[in-house]
């Protein structure tokens, strides 16, 4: 049977994320949305939080806590990673989704370098942020022509020496401009689809590669968003992730799918602490200015759908924790994955729809944190795959398995 009680140290991130996100992000929120930035001082404030909430995103070998979103489990012990993450995820994007975004670290650049990096690499890449200040890691996949499509990337990579020349645009790209590095990925040739697939590490400062421009956007506006290019930027060879023997498959194109794996229950979880914000933001309203004791027509439905909406949220939750419980454990997880974000994400929207319909006027005012979460949402059903692919995902996932009870 399944246990849906938090351990002590599970229930100690989730109190201690909920106290931060209330003390420290929400009040700072509509301001740092405002100024399109986070002060420095505050992520260097938060900087610790991290590791702490992803238990270990950097490596033991390098001075970690050991274990993190993305690595496999050790069978001598279970694997805490991803429902951590997840808890802690909802409890801050409660405060301010962006912040979480933003926090100092590998970032999506995390998961690829644990799971498909040597292990010279690990150490080599994971311990700048061992360092004082803020450091970050990114993760550059999505490009102008293809975004759901990750087959056809049209960045390529040919080998030159004792280096790869890389050649193309990256779009959207977390933390891109500040990065210390990025995992980067490119195809030897676009013909062989995912068997050419490669992943190289590019530090800040190779030769060739520059940042473009810094997207300005709808939600999400305190967390950088940049477009990286690439002209013939001249990464070492000892920086193409695994090595060669690696890619002798398709391994490139694996490794880049099971990173979303690990990260979607993460990124669903994200846009449910910013739904659940804005249902209590709802629910507090209706209390305020509503007697729903009154037998009038408008109060029952108003009340009917705050409770449908909490049903909604409660459901993507358990999804979200049961892809991470199945990462946790080693399991494959790919079709949970793609469930709890896809279903996660559309009633996330929902929800902070009918948050703005229920305060009408004063949910469309910019001096209101329900407007910026219905403009943070949205994102939330498009980046880490978006709801159409998931559900091409899920669909090729059930239709390949054995006929169950």
């Amino acid at each position: 049977m399944i246990d849906f009680s938090l351990s002590p140290q599970q229930q100690i991130v989730r109190e201690v994320a909920h106290q931060i996100a209330q003390t420290v992000l929400r009040p700072g929120s509509l301001q740092w949305d405002q100024q399109h930035r986070i002060p420095d001082e505050v992520l260097l404030q938060l900087s610790m939080l991290r590791g702490g909430f992803t238990q270990g995103e950097v490596p033991e070998e390098v001075g970690g806590e050991g274990e993190g979103v993305g690595a496999v489990p050790d069978r001598r012990h279970r694997s805490q990673a991803n429902r951590i993450a997840v808890l802690g995820a909802e409890e801050l994007a409660w405060g301010d989704a962006s912040v979480l975004l933003s926090l100092p670290g590998p970032g999506l650049g995390g998961p690829p370098v644990r799971s498909m990096g040597t292990p010279e690499q690990r150490r080599r890449f994971f311990s700048v942020f061992q360092q004082p200040g803020l450091h970050y890691g990114a993760y550059a996949l999505t490009e102008p022509g293809a975004g759901s499509d990750v087959a056809g990337i049209q960045t390529r990579c040919r080998k030159q020496g004792r280096y790869y020349l890389l050649s193309g645009r990256k779009c959207y790209i977390t933390n891109g401009a500040r990065a210390d590095w990025v995992v980067v990925f490119a195809t030897v040739d676009p013909a062989l689809g995912r068997a050419g697939h490669r992943a190289f590490v590019v530090e800040r400062g190779t030769p060739g590669f520059s940042v473009g421009k810094i997207e300005r956007k709808m939600g999400l506006r305190a967390s950088e968003t940049a477009e990286l290019i690439f002209e013939e930027a001249r990464v070492p060879e000892e920086n193409l992730l695994g090595g060669e023997e690696y890619y002798r498959g398709k391994e490139g194109f694996v490794g880049a799918m099971q990173t979303f794996d690990s990260t979607r229950p993460m990124v669903a979880a994200v846009g449910l602490g910013i739904a659940r914000a804005a249902w209590e933001a709802a629910r507090d309203f209706v209390r305020d200015h509503y007697l729903l004791s009154r037998p009038l027509p408008r109060y029952a439905q108003l009340a009917a759908q705050l409770a449908q909406d909490r049903r909604l949220l409660d459901a993507a939750r358990l999804l979200c924790w049961r892809a991470a419980w199945m990462a946790d454990e080693g399991l494959p997880n790919s079709k949970e994955a793609s469930m709890a974000k896809a279903y996660a994400a559309r009633v996330a929207l929902r929800i902070c729809a009918h948050a703005v319909d229920i305060l009408g006027a004063h949910g469309l005012q910019t001096s209101q944190l329900v407007e910026k979460w219905y403009r943070d949402i949205k994102v939330f059903d498009i980046f880490e795959g978006t709801g159409q692919i998931q559900r091409i995902v899920i669909s090729r996932r059930i239709l390949r398995e054995p006929p169950s009870f």
